[in-house]
């Protein structure tokens, strides 16, 4: 059962490259998008204890040439870091807005590649299913390597709200006409919401739970902070790190 537990990174992640071709142009992209959508679980089926969440961030160097991914995995109950991993590799997909997951996921599978034990819970800096076609990146990365995985974005981009009471856990429905797509949901007392929606193999109400555990100080969630803080290589994280 250990082993089971602590899987192999690898090989989760060849089966996330053998689960379908990279699409080449952004039409071929929306179709996958379209037809990959319903194969995402909204329920929670989570198939295991949650003891390691990894937060996911992406950014890009070399005026955009350069995909830079970070994955950084915490304890679940302690919220310190087990071990991290940043991947670069040359962009292959053009900018266009709802199919950032096909520009920046090639680099994402590739940090994740190097861990040495997979993740119980995925964390990413972005949306879930609160996305035009219900499938935005935490759905795509939750889809690909199959487990749980949680939308935390800190600007919407689809949906309508109200703004929820300013007391941390204080949260509103996002909704798309008459579909609740997520929810904003104060992490932090007087300081801005963020959107968190369903990635995959979790409810929405799990997911709010498992943001505000994950992020009892600041606005954003530990393992996406962590990501960040790593993949910038900023001074108070990479202090930590060498402590």
């Amino acid at each position: 059962m250990a082993q089971e537990h602590a899987d192999d990174c690898p090989a989760r992640v060849a089966r996330a490259r053998a689960r379908h071709p990279w699409p080449d142009s952004p039409p071929e992209a929306r179709a996958l998008q379209e037809r990959l959508r319903n194969a995402i679980i909204t329920g929670d089926a989570m198939p295991r204890p949650v003891r390691r969440v990894a937060g996911v961030d992406v950014g890009f160097e070399q005026g955009g040439r350069v995909t830079r991914a970070a994955v950084a995995v915490l304890d679940a109950a302690t919220l310190e870091l087990l071990e991290y991993r940043i991947a670069r590799s040359p962009t292959r997909f053009p900018y266009v807005p709802g199919l950032l997951s096909f520009r920046e996921l090639p680099a994402v599978l590739d940090a994740f590649e190097g861990l040495e034990r997979c993740p119980d819970l995925l964390v990413c800096d972005g949306q879930g299913l609160a996305h035009p076609r219900r499938f935005g990146i935490a759905c795509h990365l939750g889809l690909l390597l199959d487990l749980p995985a949680i939308g935390v974005a800190k600007s919407r981009l689809v949906g309508s709200f109200r703004e929820p009471s300013m007391e941390r856990g204080s949260r509103a429905p996002l909704m798309d006409g008459e579909e609740t797509i997520g929810a904003v949901l104060r992490t932090r007392s007087e300081v801005r919401p963020v959107f968190v929606s369903v990635g995959h193999r979790l409810s929405l109400d799990t997911a709010i739970e498992w943001t505000l555990r994950l992020s009892p100080r600041y606005r954003l969630p530990e393992p996406i902070r962590w990501a960040d803080g790593l993949a910038s290589r900023r001074p108070s994280f990479m202090r930590r790190v060498e402590e």
